[in-house]
């Protein structure tokens, strides 16, 4: 009995230390610390509008690219989608990427792996074609290990066989 006592009256301390800010939800952001609060035209450091953050990236260059089944050659769209990557990792060289290489579901687990390393294999020799320093760039394989969609029909296949390319904040020094 003790213990749920004690155990209430931390949550309750903790939830009353949680609402001690009554304005952290007022637009106005007059009188509050500039610095984490700064916007420059329009731009709000870190989102998906600052042309130098990793959500920007993500969602405006696009983090991922698709291939055809059992294949590890690069479409057209795979390229251009490269080529803006590149371009974003030449102007942000303070960051480095990680390249998973993903499959569908079928095949099985070791083939699924080889063929995920040769995805991200495959786009990792294309952004070093590109210009970006190896040292800069490294590799996994999950083969089917993380899909992104769970049936057994083409549409969802198609969204596994992929290369996704995570951003990673480097080393300042």
């Amino acid at each position: 009995m003790k213990h749920i006592s004690k155990a209430f009256l931390l949550g309750a301390a903790l939830a009353v230390a949680a609402c001690s800010n009554a304005n952290r939800f007022d637009d106005d952001m007059v009188g509050q610390d500039a610095a984490a609060t700064r916007i420059d035209n329009g731009i709000i450091p870190g989102s998906v509008n600052d042309p130098r953050a990793p959500a920007y990236f993500n969602q405006t260059i696009g983090d991922r690219v698709f291939f055809e089944v059992d294949q590890s050659t690069l479409t057209a769209q795979a390229r251009a989608t490269l080529d803006a990557q590149a371009q974003w990792l030449t102007t942000n060289s303070d960051y480095l990427a990680v390249i998973e290489g993903h499959a569908d579901e079928q095949g099985t687990r070791e083939y699924n792996i080889a063929l995920g390393a040769r995805r991200a294999n495959t786009v990792m020799e294309y952004l070093i074609s590109r210009g970006i320093p190896a040292n800069r760039l490294k590799f996994i394989s999950y083969g089917k290990e993380r899909p992104v969609e769970i049936c057994s029909e083409e549409a969802c296949y198609s969204k596994n066989r992929r290369s996704v390319t995570i951003i990673s904040q480097g080393l300042t020094g």
